[in-house]
């Protein structure tokens, strides 16, 4: 398949509609929209990097790439770990930053609109004042547009859902320049298809979201936090299970092994008890009835082998605690300063947790690479951090066979391959596999708004 290119035309057609002072053919620039936080090595880097501020520059933008060919990728903060905004055939690369406006905050209709560029934890930040919050947390400094490409979600999901829950309508450029508006403002809806859904999570392989109406939350007024230590993985993960199988609904329930514990104590100061560890919070409307939940989880831990079960934890030690939980990544990437990180994202049913933490501590020790399982447990997402350098072809070959053994076990266990991160590059393999026939259906439904296929090439489908 043979791409357009930017021409002296083309960048002067571009530099027409956004300025100067958007457009920039610089090295260190083309250099920066060619990677994310992946382990993915850039591959052939775009021509131009554009910076458009409004949803009709990027239609004109459409109109010119469109009828040449010409590849364009959108790109948000560039947080993404699996490749999702790294550009494979060069072309245009449109960055939303400029795109950085609340246009408005409704507290009565618990709504906001925003457009992509708006962090998320900026958008939180003016959230607060009026009591409310937008749930899904990737924990990255990721921006609105990035979350809807890849469906974001984090460490509330258990209690909240992913960002797919909460989008209500969206403005979206389409291949050929065209301008739609999908969705209402109105909570629910029986009308027609749920074409708002559809964009949500195609990593920008269908249109360029530019701007979206969210659904909030109220910030509960009562928190309590705890964490619990166990002897083995799988005594952790049966606690876990046990958890959500007698309905309790914490807002956050997460795994971590003993050894990236030892590690945040050594990287965070943390002074944690080296074990296989849960980190807990419950919210609610008062402090009974946090206490009547936590009471019986702390009998299910121990039932499950608990070593320690430790509750009601101030609020200074609940702070730091997630933020050494949020810093995980982080960490382990200063562990092993000098080496790239490559991230293993896999969900499975909550029965099968167990079964799927265990075998990915198999796979690590099997292929004798360095990796951390840990992961969002109370809806049965697992990520595994390996480290390694890109460049080492050996070593390089054992990650992606471990990651390639975790994905293949989820798919067994009637999971996905992908929890919350997209396909990107790298799942592109699984995705026959785990979707069979309903995947020439997404085919398609691609070829059908980008006919040309310029939108995003390479991602999703192999």
């Amino acid at each position: 398949m043979e791409w357009g290119r930017c021409t002296d035309r083309e960048l002067t057609e571009l530099e027409a509609i956004v300025g100067s002072e958007n457009l920039s053919t610089g090295e260190s620039a083309l250099r920066l929209a060619s990677r994310d936080e992946s382990y993915y090595t850039p591959h052939i880097p775009p021509q131009v990097v554009v910076m458009p501020g409004s949803a009709e520059e990027i239609s004109a933008i459409m109109k010119i790439a469109n009828p040449r060919r010409i590849p364009v990728t959108a790109r948000a903060a560039g947080t993404s770990i699996e490749g999702n905004p790294v550009p494979l055939f060069g072309g245009i690369v449109v960055d939303v930053q400029r795109f950085d406006k609340i246009v408005e905050i409704r507290p009565e209709d618990f709504l906001a609109v925003v457009e992509a560029g708006v962090g998320y934890k900026d958008l939180n930040k003016a959230l607060g004042q009026h009591g409310l919050f937008f749930p899904p947390d990737p924990g990255a400094s990721a921006m609105i547009g990035g979350m809807i490409a890849n469906n974001a979600s984090g460490v509330r999901t258990i209690k909240y859902g992913a960002t797919k829950d909460y989008v209500l309508k969206l403005t979206v450029v389409l291949a050929d320049g065209q301008i739609i508006e999908i969705g209402s403002l109105a909570t629910k809806s029986s009308s027609g298809y749920d074409l708002a859904r559809l964009f949500v999570g195609s990593e920008g392989t269908l249109g360029i979201v530019t701007q979206a109406s969210l659904r909030l939350a109220g910030i509960p007024s009562h928190f309590s936090s705890a964490i619990a230590t166990f002897p083995t993985l799988e005594a952790a993960a049966q606690a876990v299970f046990q958890i959500v199988r007698w309905g309790f609904s914490p807002a956050a329930l997460e795994i971590l092994t003993s050894e990236l514990v030892h590690m945040l104590n050594r990287d965070r100061g943390l002074g944690l008890r080296e074990e296989h560890t849960l980190f807990l919070e419950f919210q609610g409307a008062s402090e009974m009835a946090l206490e009547e939940e936590l009471g019986p989880v702390q009998d299910l831990c121990h039932e499950a082998g608990a070593l320690s079960f430790e509750p009601g934890l101030g609020i200074d030690e609940r702070n730091k605690l997630w933020e050494a939980r949020y810093e995980a990544y982080e960490s382990i990437k200063h562990t092993h300063p000098g080496a790239d990180p490559f991230v293993a994202d896999v969900a499975v049913p909550i029965s099968r947790y167990p079964e799927m933490l265990q075998y990915a501590a198999r796979v690590i020790d099997d292929y004798g690479v360095a990796g951390y399982p840990f992961g969002h447990a109370g809806d049965g997402n697992l990520h595994v951090v390996f480290m390694g350098d890109a460049q080492d072809k050996e070593g390089g070959e054992k990650i992606m066979k471990a990651n390639e053994a975790i994905g293949s076990r989820a798919l067994d266990l009637e999971g996905t391959c992908t929890g919350e991160h997209g396909v990107g590059i790298g799942k592109r393999p699984f995705m026959e596999r785990e979707h069979g026939a309903s995947l020439e259906l997404m085919r398609q439904i691609k070829k059908l708004l980008d006919p040309q296929g310029i939108l995003n090439p390479g991602k999703i489908f192999l």
